[in-house]
Order: structure tokens, then C-alpha cells, then sequence
């Protein structure tokens, strides 16, 4: 099998850069976007702290900004073919401005995860139309724009853990206003920079998610997601509490984490992907992140191993993320948007109790998360592995280089 490198040195430095004002107001917006996936990794022993609330009810940020994200990526296809690109990008950016800054102000954990809900609703209309945005408006060609938003959901999923611990030092509710404050000039940019984008010829129906999922393929990678993302949000809603740190010291370690996770997002997983295969290496990925979820439950009493655990994560998380969701993208014969609806669906939706099933366990016994999230992922292999009838065909398929599927892909997994 052959995939394509993403490389993009044919292209003079200066020529990269040279991009119309709409394309970088966009490209800003999708990094304050992404940095919210671990923004609030190093505030939430200090929400729990100063809020009076246990663990699993600070993990309830995570479960309620996963539950309406899944619910969501149904609809945003639906809501972008009717209203178009920009409308959309719009609504979800004040969204999260609003909902982010009533998390700022909330004075009680029930607020902040209801104000979560809404972030993520908010986020969900914005991360599903910003890269066809891009694609739009970028001049040089849609390589380049893919080079642009891969660079800019890089930056976002690798700072978010350090901002959130820079702004959590000074108090819990700095990374809620910060992000609420940079998403309104990002409005504000948008609004000015970016022209009116042309709707679909044909709007999408808010079925098709559900119909997809009758395809074997598209069900056995969307279960695989399902059951890793009970591991997935144990390290990231969980961990920060047997750390037991300060906000700056959980922001550094989650910030090795997400810059772990990019690298090998974008350069890893194509070139392990090239030599060994798409499904070899889902399954290899997954193990290694079982077996790294193990350790972690056998020293969780051992800051170091927890620490060297979540870094390390951060790489196998990237490999299986991004083939898994380019496994999603090929794995049915039905639209790439409607496959990663329903897969996205499936994954968060069905994954929502994850963070919170985490905390109230580790409420009895630190090393018992790890435990459930490493069984849950060696579950996610097993199911990976009794369904690859269904996705032998996947090895088959040379994608496209630069394909806005293949950035898709990675958005959808990270």
C-alpha cells in the first residue's frame, strides 16, 4: 500500500505563507478552536478544589462536551447546506464565546459542565466547516491549505494544555475567559475578512449518519473508536488528579502529550502507515496504548511512570487517530462527511460516560481507571481484529496526496 508523504518543500517559504487574510482569520480561529480539547486538563483539580467537587463531577466537563460534539457532528452537515460555510462558522464562534465566558463566571462545577455542553455544541459547527473554509479561500492550491489547517490543529491540540496552565496558575477561570476573549476577535475577523461562501446544490439529510452505520466496516471502526475513547479520556479527565500538581506543572505535561501527538498525527502515522499497513498498525497502536494504560494502573502511585505514561500516549494516540479515522473515510460506499457523522457520533456520544466513570472510580481506588481503560482498549482491539473481513479493503486504497478527506481524518480523530 502507498500513501503520500505530506511534504511540501517543492513550494518557496515565502510562497507558503502568502495567503489571502480570510484564509489566516480562519486558520487562527481553528487553533483556539483545538486548543480547547486539553485546555482544561490543569484546571480541573483546582475547579474540584475550590468548587467542592469531587472528581467525577469535574470529569463531567469532559462528558458533556463529548455528549453534545457527538450529537451535533449529526447536524452541522445540515446546518452548513442550508445556511452556508460562513453562517455557520459565525454561529458555532459565538457559541463558544458565550458559553465559554459563562463557564468563566459559573459558581458551581453544575454550571460550568451545563456551559460546557454548549461549548461543544459551538465547537462542533465551527470544526466542521473550518476546513472546507480554508479549502475555499486559500490561494496555491488545496495542498497548501491542508498544510495550513494540519499546522493550525497542531499548534491548537499542543498549546491548549500549556495555555490552560499558564491562565489556570492565575485562577481557574482564566483559560474559560481567554478562550472567550480570543474566539471574539476571531468573530470579529471573520466577519470582516471572510466573504460569502456559495451553499451545496443538494442538502444533506439528517439520516444518512444512521444509514451509514447498516455498513460492517464503518460499525467495526466506529465501535473500535467507541471503546479506545473509554482509555482516551481516562489519561486526559483522569490523570491530572493522581498527578495531584500545579496547574503550570499538569499545562507542561499535557503540553508533551498533545506535541507528541501531533508529530506523530502528521509524520508517524503516514510513514508507518506506507511500511506496515493501515489495519496492522490501528491494532499495534491500540496495544501499545493498553499496555501503556497497564503501567500506568501497576505504578499509579509513581508520579514518573504517570507522567512518562501520558508523553508517551500522546504517540500511539496519534498513529491510531489518524489512520483510524482515514479507516472511517473508506470504510463504507457512502459520503466521507456522512461516514465521519456517524463515526463521530458513535465515538463521542457513545463515550460520553467515559470521564465520568474514570473519576468515580478513581474516587475508590487510583489505580482502577487505568485498569477499566486499558481493558477497554484491549476490547477496542478485539473488535477491531474480529471485524477486519469487513475492512480488508482498506489496505487497498492509495488515497489522494493533500486530500481535504485526509486533513478531515485527522480533525475527526483528534
Amino acid at each position: 500500500m502507498t500513501t503520500t508523504t505530506r511534504t511540501h518543500s517543492a513550494a518557496p517559504a515565502a510562497e507558503k505563507i502568502k495567503q489571502p487574510k480570510a484564509v489566516w482569520a480562519v486558520a487562527f480561529a481553528s487553533v483556539i478552536a483545538f486548543m480547547g480539547i486539553g485546555l482544561v486538563d490543569p484546571i480541573l483539580k483546582p475547579i474540584g478544589e475550590q468548587l467542592n467537587a469531587s472528581p467525577s463531577q469535574v470529569s463531567l466537563l469532559f462528558t458533556s462536551y463529548m455528549l453534545v460534539t457527538g450529537v451535533a457532528m449529526l447536524i452541522t452537515g445540515v446546518v452548513s447546506s442550508r445556511f452556508g460555510a460562513k453562517k455557520t462558522l459565525l454561529a458555532g464562534l459565538a457559541i463558544i464565546v458565550v458559553f465559554a465566558a459563562l463557564a468563566g463566571m459559573s459558581s458551581s462545577v453544575e454550571q460550568i459542565v451545563g456551559f460546557r455542553a454548549g461549548w461543544g455544541l459551538g465547537n462542533a459547527l465551527f470544526i466542521a466547516t473550518a476546513l472546507a473554509t480554508i479549502v475555499g479561500a486559500a490561494s496555491g492550491g488545496v495542498a497548501r491549505a491542508i498544510i495550513l489547517y494540519e499546522a493550525a490543529l497542531g499548534i491548537g491540540i499542543a498549546t491548549g494544555p500549556l495555555v490552560g496552565g499558564l491562565l489556570g496558575g492565575v485562577s481557574w477561570r482564566g483559560p474559560f475567559f481567554g478562550v472567550s476573549v480570543l474566539m471574539a476577535i476571531a468573530f470579529i475577523c471573520l466577519v470582516v475578512l471572510l466573504p460569502e461562501t456559495p451553499k451545496p446544490a443538494k442538502p444533506t439529510s439528517i439520516t444518512a449518519p444512521f444509514k451509514a452505520l447498516r455498513h460492517r466496516g464503518l460499525l467495526v471502526v466506529s465501535l473500535t473508536a467507541l471503546f479506545y475513547n473509554f482509555g482516551f479520556f481516562t489519561l486526559l479527565a483522569y490523570t491530572p488528579f493522581p498527578l495531584d500538581m500545579g496547574t503550570y506543572a499538569i499545562g507542561f505535561i499535557f503540553f508533551g502529550w498533545g506535541l507528541m501527538l501531533a508529530v506523530a498525527s502528521v509524520y508517524f502515522a503516514p510513514a508507518l502507515q506506507r511500511r506496515f499497513g493501515t489495519l496492522p498498525m490501528m491494532g499495534l497502536a491500540l496495544a501499545l496504548f493498553a499496555a501503556d494504560l497497564a503501567v500506568m494502573a501497576m505504578f499509579a502511585e509513581h508520579k514518573p511512570v504517570l507522567i512518562v505514561g501520558v508523553v508517551l500516549a500522546g504517540l500511539f494516540l496519534g498513529v491510531n487517530n489518524t489512520l483510524i479515522t482515514e479507516a472511517v473515510m473508506i470504510s463504507a460506499p457512502v459520503e466521507r462527511s456522512t461516514a465521519s457523522a456517524a463515526y463521530s457520533f458513535v465515538r463521542f456520544a457513545g463515550g460520553a460516560a467515559a470521564p465520568w466513570l474514570a473519576g468515580k472510580l478513581g474516587e475508590h481506588n487510583t489505580a482502577l481507571p487505568f485498569w477499566v481503560g486499558a481493558a477497554c482498549t484491549a476490547v477496542a482491539v478485539l473488535v477491531l481484529l474480529g471485524g477486519r473481513s469487513a475492512l480488508a479493503h482498506i489496505d487497498d486504497h492509495d488515497p489522494e496526496p493533500h486530500s481535504v478527506e485526509e486533513a478531515q481524518a485527522i480533525t475527526v480523530g483528534d
